[in-house]
């Protein structure tokens, strides 16, 4: 099964559009599983174990994980989801983007030696760099495009030919690299305007959409601009808001508890 096929897939099946962003940071676990052995496994594993009927997919995010040396912890947490959760998708979070010999690599370092579904990869270096990952054409492919940072104006938003530049790369990788149907894009939560815009652009092709919680962009928004007709089309991932709901142990549970309510107030406008 593609991850095309498996995300559509789980979006039926859990009437989700969440993903939860796993940045694992030991300085913010709770006191009672900071010191255990491969604690940010053994963390990252109770929030799974606690929302994996909530949710479309999770995201590792790489830096968290190899800024501890802790990649065997990212391969455990990988390998876990696909043992116990097979139907849920894994995104890695590593933004890649280089020459073409080096792209290999990094394409390698995804989807053979991590075995994850789809990884997120920057496009500013063109199609040399980014047509490694499209190659493995059951695997996702997850573009940047307009970003939920503070700064993502300073280059993204530059008018060129009078268009504004993630305009521009929207309609390429829509026109001329989704030839295997496995790209998608990461817009932010934080513009709905400009989701609004690429959505016109590109069809059904899916958003990674960050910036939902922590980063504060409005649900209601979202939804009605980046929301395919059918409602879904859209991977709406939360990180620090989901997964440090609680500085206590009971922070499965209180990460549950946020999803849930996510979850519902993200469906309440996919109809």
């Amino acid at each position: 099964m593609s991850f095309i096929e498996k995300l559509n897939s789980i979006w039926e099946e859990n009437d989700s559009l969440v993903c939860i962003g796993l940045d694992p940071d030991l300085e913010r676990f709770p006191k009672s599983i900071r010191d255990v052995p491969d604690a940010i496994f053994q963390f990252n594993k109770r929030i799974i174990d606690a929302t994996h009927d909530l949710v479309c997919a999770y995201k590792p995010q790489i830096a968290y994980f190899s800024a501890e040396s802790a990649e065997n912890q990212l391969t455990k947490t990988i390998q876990y989801i696909q043992s116990e959760y097979p139907s849920i998708p894994i995104i890695l979070d590593s933004k890649r983007g280089d020459i073409g010999s080096t792209a290999k690599k990094y394409a390698v370092e995804a989807f053979e030696r991590f075995k994850v579904d789809a990884v997120t990869i920057n496009p500013y270096m063109g199609y040399d760099s980014a047509e490694p990952f499209l190659s493995y054409q059951d695997k996702g492919t997850v573009l940047l495009c307009r970003t939920s940072n503070s700064g993502a104006s300073d280059i993204q938003d530059l008018v060129v030919d009078g268009v504004p530049l993630y305009q521009k790369v929207a309609t390429l990788i829509s026109d001329k690299w989704n030839y295997n149907n496995n790209c998608l894009l990461v817009v932010g939560a934080t513009w709905p305007s400009q989701m609004a815009k690429v959505r016109s652009l590109v069809g059904d092709m899916p958003f990674l959409v960050p910036g939902v919680g922590a980063q504060g962009g409005d649900i209601e928004a979202l939804v009605k601009a980046g929301k395919t007709t059918n409602g879904t089309g859209l991977i709406i991932s939360s990180s620090r808001g989901v997964i440090y709901a609680s500085s206590e142990d009971d922070f499965d549970r209180k990460a549950r508890e946020v999803v849930l309510k996510l979850r519902s107030q993200i469906n309440s406008h996919r109809k």
